[in-house]
């Protein structure tokens, strides 16, 4: 079960926030919610109801908290009490966290009210308690000797920890230091300094927390057993020789996944503006959260349908309960009725038990299936444990592994695990990882790389396709300059991992939720770039790149490596194409259009693109490659106004396709560009035979959109444009 938590966040709206200090290019308010965003959003996300926040406003314009009537209280405003925070309160607070125009407020008192919430609400129970305070501690602070201890003793008896960042602190160990300060500032400056160090809080620079923001925070989760039972040694039901230890089989690691998009729709029960919070229950078990955006999610409903000439449609809607199983052998489908099941079910019983052992050195790793788990012995077994360690001790010593089969359960199927010792100084398990069976493996032959076969069994070891000693030589040479094992250098400079596993994260994950975040706090606004630490290992260090450049030269002088040149675009008029010479010196293609040449040059609609083709190879200016797509364009139309139903609709895409292609490949987009927007013209328009709307649904399907600049072709047609011009507006 996860731990409850409850953290209050003291968010300093005071006047001199608005200001923008040390060159950036946002206030100070904005800048430090930054991190109370990331902060809050983070907790959001999880969807905990045992993770609880509240915000306090610290020098605000009004005045609204439980010691409101006391004036050293005042400009101390509660915008969100202690709870769940979901979106609808992000938005809330998104609205009321502003700059204000008052200097007034103490932050002391503000951690008052902060200790007070927290008290409230988590009385004596089990929480992790903390608070956040975020100020330039350029407020007055009125607070005495006296108080300060109170408030000491308060939060280290309630185990209330404090955490106190502060615009332009002063941080040695961070390497930062504000010159010029004010007095009032470096006064209470030192005022949190100390009462963080009495109740042994963290302080720091709010520089240093939102450089670390960048850092993706790694997840860690209580893990679930797998399997709870015996590891079994021999048959311990019949012989007492046989060894059965009580052991415990947990994940060692987990695919960590982003999370999963879901699809809503408007809610049609609602007016224009009109937004509630409430819950929809559909049909079965399926719960619908609808936010205040006005949004449901969407229902699926699914039917079975069969064959029958008798109904409307020659198709009858059948229930889940007439349907029976059937298994597919070969292409016929073979019926299993629910009394025959239990024949194909396996029957077995949940146990770990070894079957053999294989020397270490003889297994080789790419038989590895699975993800690793780890086994050990259960809790508070002290007889288990012993009998544990000595099989770890005997696989470690005569350098062997162990093969197990696993059934987590009853009547789950087997699977057969590879147990591998694994010492430390003060923790001792089994590693297991999932073996194939026979049938999981393939079995594929290769040619050898160091030698090139004849046909004839001669072996050649000196071979065109075979690298030579010189550039066996030089490739050595360079993959040893581009080795990242030193390049990277430790906290005393001296050369370490440039790419430790516990610093590398997965771009994809982390990058969604970080786009999610920011659009959960400002949906007007674009996503933010990728944070440095994702995109830092997506390229090689430009440093070992200039390290490495004599060496790939090298390598490409031994190799004899030419550069290609570039695919032409487009076709040039009047070039002969270099076609295939037919064996029989008969040019099929000249045969076909010569009789097209003697007389006017129009497109036939019963053979429209092959000849529509034709026109293209032959045109010798542009004038006549417009003239084609002017005819094509005529012909489309004419399949779509005379279509029954929706029958020509399949002829006029694959004719706009083979339009659209070619026009890339001559670098003529504005033919086409030109055609489309008449055609969508005429379809919306309804002067292609009536409704046609259902052949724009088609156009889109397909793709069949303005060639834009991106694709080339001559176009001056931005992404954005053709991007609109695909709606039915």
């Amino acid at each position: 079960m996860a731990s409850k938590e409850a953290t209050v966040y003291i968010v300093d709206c005071g006047s001199t926030m608005g200001e923008r200090s040390n060159g950036r290019p946002h206030t100070n308010l904005d800048w430090a919610l930054e991190y109370v965003w990331d902060k809050i959003t983070t907790t959001v996300a999880t969807g905990r109801k045992t993770a609880l926040a509240g915000v306090v406003g610290l020098r605000t314009d009004e005045t609204r908290n439980i010691l409101e009537s006391e004036k050293d209280y005042a400009h101390i405003t509660v915008h969100q009490e202690i709870g769940q925070i979901q979106m609808p309160q992000v938005r809330k607070l998104r609205q009321e966290l502003v700059v204000s125009s008052t200097e007034a407020g103490d932050a002391i008192s503000a951690l008052v009210i902060a200790i007070q919430m927290i008290v409230e609400t988590c009385k004596k129970l089990q929480y992790i308690r903390r608070i956040v305070l975020v100020t330039d501690a350029r407020g007055s602070m009125q607070a005495e000797a006296d108080d300060l201890g109170n408030i000491v003793n308060k939060l280290k008896g309630d185990n209330i920890e404090l955490l106190v960042l502060g615009v332009d602190f002063d941080d040695a160990d961070y390497g930062f230091k504000e010159e010029g300060k004010s007095e009032v500032k470096a006064g209470n400056e030192a005022m949190l300094k100390q009462l963080c160090d009495d109740c042994n809080g963290t302080f720091g620079t709010l520089m240093q927390a939102v450089d670390e923001l960048g850092i993706p925070r790694v997840k860690s989760t209580r893990p679930v057993a797998g399997y709870k039972g015996y590891l079994t040694l021999g048959n311990v039901e019949e012989y007492d020789s046989g060894l059965a230890i009580d052991i415990e089989r947990y994940p060692k690691i987990m695919e960590a996944k982003p999370p999963s998009a879901s699809k809503f729709v408007t809610r049609s029960d609602m007016a224009v503006g009109e937004a509630t919070q409430s819950t929809t229950t559909l049909d079965g078990d399926d719960t619908v959260q609808s936010t205040n955006d006005g949004l449901a999610a969407v229902k699926t409903a699914r039917t079975y349908q069969v064959g029958d000439e008798s109904a409307a449609g020659g198709k009858r809607d059948v229930s889940l309960d007439e349907l029976a199983k059937g298994y597919e052998y070969g292409r016929t489908a073979v019926h299993m009725s629910e009394s025959d099941q239990n024949v194909t079910m396996y029957e077995t019983k949940a146990g770990l038990d070894i079957i053999g052992f294989v020397d270490k050195n003889h297994y080789e790793r790419y038989l590895d299936m699975s993800r690793s788990s780890l086994i050990v012995s259960q809790r508070t077994n002290d007889k288990a444990s012993m009998a544990l360690s000595s099989l770890i001790h005997s696989l470690y010593e005569l350098e062997s592994y162990a093969i197990a089969r696993l059934v987590a359960k009853e009547n789950k199927e087997p699977r057969i695990l590879l147990l591998a010792p694994n010492i430390e100084p003060d923790f001792e398990s089994l590693y297991d990882v999932e073996l194939p069976f026979a049938e999981d493996l393939r079995g594929y032959k290769f040619p050898p790389l160091d030698r090139v076969v004849t046909v004839s069994g001669k072996v050649l070891r000196t071979h065109r396709n075979l690298p030579s000693d010189d550039l066996q030589t030089a490739m050595d040479d360079y993959v040893d300059r581009m080795d990242l094992s030193t390049f990277g250098k430790d906290d005393d400079g001296e050369p370490s991992e440039y790419m430790p596993i516990d610093e590398t994260y997965s771009p994809m994950l982390h990058r969604i939720n970080q786009v999610i975040k920011h659009r959960a706090i400002y949906p007007e606004t674009p996503p933010p770039p990728p944070y440095e630490t994702l995109t830092r290992y997506s390229r090689p260090p430009s440093n070992l790149l200039q390290t490495a450049q004599p060496a790939l030269e090298r390598v490409i002088a031994a190799a004899d490596v030419k550069k290609v040149p570039p695919k032409a675009r487009g076709k040039r008029y009047g070039r002969n194409k270099d076609t295939p010479k037919p064996l029989s010196d008969l040019d099929v293609g000249a045969l076909l259009a010569q009789q097209r040449q003697s007389q006017t040059r129009t497109i036939d609609p019963r053979n429209a693109i092959p000849e529509f083709k034709q026109l293209l190879a032959n045109a010798t200016d542009l004038e006549q490659t417009h003239d084609a797509c002017r005819q094509l364009g005529a012909i489309v139309r004419d399949w779509v106004r005379h279509s029954v139903g929706e029958a020509g609709y399949g002829r006029a895409v694959e004719g706009m396709r083979v339009m659209r292609e070619e026009m890339v490949e001559m670098e003529e987009a504005g033919a086409w560009n030109g055609f489309l927007r008449g055609f969508k013209a005429d379809l919306l328009g309804g002067e292609l035979g009536g409704e046609r709307r259902e052949m724009w649904f088609r156009v889109r399907a397909n793709r069949l959109g303005l060639i834009g600049r991106k694709e080339g072709g001559g176009s001056e047609v931005e992404e954005e444009e053709a991007r609109a011009f695909m709606s039915f507006s």
